[in-house]
């Protein structure tokens, strides 16, 4: 049962991200995107990784997400854009998939891990009390230069959006 639910995860997650990438809509590929966040939450769900399934859902798929339907929005993106691109850059972006394929089949096949499941030895692993033990000990500057970013960030955004009070 538990692979059968990992791997009906796992074709939606591969399945949606995949639409959204080759979508024409921007807002289609913003619900396809939605949808491959919920499969991933199920994912980390199944490693008994709780709190960063709860995390993932409430960042990437509530504040993310409306980060980019605003953009969207604010870009008037609803209709499908054409970009004509040359065919030097078609080309480097097959090369480089290429490359990113190959890269990903020869670390599988070295993995020496493949096709065994490896035994859990902490079942506390994926709880929030280790979590914010690993995070705020260890990791505990490079939390708090994202949480600046996030700030710096936001307000980027309410300058950017700010109107200017014309003098009369």
């Amino acid at each position: 049962m538990t692979e059968i639910l990992f791997y009906s995860l796992s074709i939606i997650a591969i399945a949606t991200s995949l639409l959204m990438i080759f979508h024409k809509n921007a807002m289609y590929s913003v619900l396809f995107l939605l949808a491959c966040f919920f499969s991933i939450a199920g994912l980390f769900v199944m490693l008994n990784a709780q709190f960063l399934a709860v995390v993932h859902i409430i960042v990437y798929a509530g504040a993310i997400m409306v980060l980019f339907l605003y953009v969207i929005m604010f870009l008037n993106m609803s209709t499908p854009i054409t970009i004509r691109k040359s065919k030097l850059v078609m080309f480097a972006a097959v090369l480089t998939g290429l490359m990113m394929a190959f890269l990903l089949v020869v670390s599988v096949w070295q993995t020496q891990a493949f096709g065994q499941h490896p035994e859990i030895v902490d079942q506390n692993i994926g709880l929030a009390k280790t979590l914010g033990k690993v995070l705020f000990n260890e990791y505990l500057i490079p939390f708090e230069l994202t949480s600046i970013l996030f700030i710096s960030s936001m307000v980027g955004v309410v300058i950017f959006n700010k109107k200017e009070v014309e003098d009369e």
